[in-house]
């Protein structure tokens, strides 16, 4: 039987998301391949990991491994911050997973904040060629006229090809070869870029015109704006930035989440946690948001960006 590696990334509070996310991928895979989850997890208490490793079943099997300090020079600067108000280093591991898994030609990374309706296996079955990725436009970006504005002039890439780095189908052996993480490396402690999403910024830039796009089907993000139509054919839901059902009520397609998320054990504690999410919490997000648009809008203006060391002949893409 045919194996499927998938990956995720997530630290202990990101847990419970993972949960409904591997639930919901179970519940609609074909059957007819085997599907290996390996955890890159950063302080995942071992009860989590029970939990978890006890809710997946052949032909699911599950693994975690710890990550390491051997990445501390990913240092707590304010240009790596995710969003615009903390630095967590597990959005960086998506980036090293072709060096640490050779055995792998090909595999998907996904981010927990999803839900899966459609068979992975089919994300899994498309054709990459030479290419690096297959992945889809970013429709947060596409959507805020700043942060479109910053795609194209600070990583100087086309909106509309600019992509959401939580959903990858990864050609691990191309990746292997052309040697992407010694150039994401280079590039990261040569320039110190100042980015909105570091490790996404970074593969859009690196990977420019090496990737396949695939239909939105497999990226779905509730609407930015509320005149924006819904999607019919979800394949795979994508909680993107602060739209996430277990913070806000009113969140499209929040009931896919919920149908999971009723059968998890951290239902109680997803509750909780919805509950408790206060104003000053909600104050903060629409601020991070407001925060990270006004820097989108004035990034293109700074000295060093992938843009324009590209077009002063910097080796930026592979």
């Amino acid at each position: 039987m045919k194996e499927v590696p998938v990956f995720f990334t997530v630290d202990d509070d990101y847990v419970p998301y993972l949960d409904c996310a591997l639930r919901s991928m179970m519940e609609n895979a074909s059957k007819e391949y085997a599907y290996k989850i390996i955890v890159l997890e950063q302080d995942v208490s071992e009860e989590h990991k029970a939990l978890l490793a006890d809710a997946v079943k052949p032909p699911f099997e599950i693994q975690f491994i710890r990550m390491k300090d051997s990445y501390s020079w990913l240092t707590d600067r304010e240009e790596n911050w995710l969003r615009c108000d903390y630095f967590t280093l597990t959005i960086y591991f998506r980036l090293f997973i072709a060096d640490m898994f050779p055995q792998y030609d090909k595999g998907i990374y996904l981010d927990s904040d999803i839900v899966v309706p459609g068979d992975i296996s089919k994300l899994y079955g498309v054709e990459l060629g030479d290419r690096l990725l297959a992945v889809c436009t970013d429709q947060a970006v596409t959507a805020v006229p700043e942060l479109s504005h910053y795609a194209e002039e600070a990583i100087g890439v086309k909106n509309t090809d600019y992509f959401n780095s939580g959903i990858m189908v990864m050609n691990l052996k191309q990746l292997r070869e052309e040697k992407f993480s010694d150039q994401f490396m280079r590039l990261l402690n040569t320039w110190h870029f100042d980015c909105i999403a570091p490790d996404q910024d970074y593969l859009n830039a690196i990977c420019q015109g090496r990737v396949v796009m695939l239909d939105g089907e497999w990226d779905v993000m509730p609407p930015a704006g509320e005149n924006e139509a819904l999607v019919a054919e979800l394949k795979l839901i994508h909680y993107n930035l602060f739209s996430k059902p277990w913070c806000y009520d009113g969140i499209a397609y929040e009931e896919y989440f919920w149908k999971y998320a009723e059968h998890s054990p951290f239902y109680q504690d997803i509750l909780r946690y919805k509950e408790g999410y206060s104003e000053e919490q909600k104050r903060s997000d629409a601020d991070c948001m407001a925060t990270m648009i006004r820097k989108a809008a004035s990034l293109d203006g700074q000295e060093v960006t992938f843009r324009k060391l590209r077009d002063q002949g910097e080796r930026i893409r592979l």
